[in-house]
């Protein structure tokens, strides 16, 4: 009776720990079949080796044993704190479909006149289909970094050193079109890329600093001297308008004298009927240029015009214009002495 006892509990107890085992087993199964995808991330499912689906972001269950995640082996340049570019491999189950960076290391490129530069480059990539970028490529990062290169090689070979250093956004357009037409079939896109450095040789360099320091110069120079011409042109044109006003100004003043010599004379012919104005005028201009004689500090001798006697006429003349009486005082003396 006790022997059938402990063969039951042995039993039991056998029963327990396979109904644990397989519960632990089962519990395995589920976690490892189990996959919680974030968002930006997707796996592929193969189902007995070949492609079954694109698990997408959200809780999923595979199939034990028949379905299993594709497994990438993807390598990559990275570079240290020193600048120094290494390579690195990466195993990964699952695809980020952000846009990448990826930072090429220098490249030593030769220009089509025969001048090797250096030049690295940042090429910006997204994954816009993940069944292509596993299925229809080997190893896509070391892809997209030799199809740069040799892109880039051929861009730059077809252009010279000088349009090479001026040209940067060409040359970045001309890139992301043919590395984009080439990496579509990847299920990639191609969204930027951008030249970071482009270094001649040194003695390529010195000789572009001097010519670039004599061109400078040479403005300068250029510069300098049109700012004279302009200066002598402006101020000729300066004298030249100077003269032209002061002329306009000298036949308007004298335009001015003119008429108010006119109105003068018409005034004597109205104040005295059928006087003479020419003696008025003589000896106008005698005493105006009698003071102009006279100036000096060293001047001890007057002189005085060599006709005296037209000179006292004159004013004597003009003293009559302003009193008519000594005028006839004259003419009746005049009279006298003819009877």
């Amino acid at each position: 009776m006790a022997d059938k006892m402990s063969d039951k509990g042995g039993i039991m107890e056998l029963f327990l720990f396979l109904f644990v085992l397989i519960t632990f087993l089962m519990v395995i199964l589920l976690v490892k079949s189990s996959y919680l995808i974030t968002q930006t991330e997707v796996i592929m499912i193969e189902r007995l080796g070949k492609f079954d689906r694109i698990l997408k972001p959200g809780l999923h269950i595979i199939v034990p044993f028949i379905e299993t995640p594709r497994t990438m082996v993807w390598s990559h340049l990275i570079s240290n704190d020193r600048g120094q570019y290494h390579r690195v491999t990466t195993t990964f189950d699952r695809i980020d479909l952000r846009e990448s960076l990826y930072d090429f290391p220098k490249q030593n490129v030769i220009t089509k006149d025969n001048v090797t530069i250096e030049i690295n480059a940042l090429l910006y990539y997204q994954i816009t289909d993940p069944k292509a970028a596993v299925y229809e490529i080997y190893n896509l990062p070391e892809a997209i970094e030799k199809l740069t290169q040799t892109t880039l090689r051929d861009v730059i070979g077809s252009m010279e050193l000088d349009e090479t250093l001026i040209s940067r956004d060409t040359i970045n357009q001309k890139l992301r079109l043919r590395l984009d037409q080439e990496t579509d079939k990847w299920g990639v896109k191609i969204n930027r890329v951008e030249l970071q450095e482009i270094n001649p040789p040194r003695d390529i360099r010195e000789a572009m600093e001097k010519q670039m320091r004599a061109e400078r110069e040479r403005r300068a120079v250029i510069l300098t001297s049109e700012g004279k011409k302009q200066s002598q042109i402006l101020e000729a044109e300066g004298l030249k308008t100077a003269e032209i006003l002061k002329a306009e100004g000298q036949a308007f003043s004298k335009k001015i004298v003119a008429e108010a010599e006119s109105k003068a004379i018409d005034m004597i012919k109205n104040a005295i009927p059928g006087g003479d104005p020419l003696p008025y005028l003589i000896a106008t201009k005698y005493l105006q240029t009698l003071p102009q004689i006279m100036e000096g500090k060293d001047t001890k001798t007057i002189v005085v015009p060599y006709e005296a006697t037209a000179f006292m006429g004159s004013v004597t003349a003009l003293k009559e214009l302003f009193d008519p009486s000594l005028k006839l005082n004259r003419n009746k003396e005049k009279d006298k002495k003819t009877e």
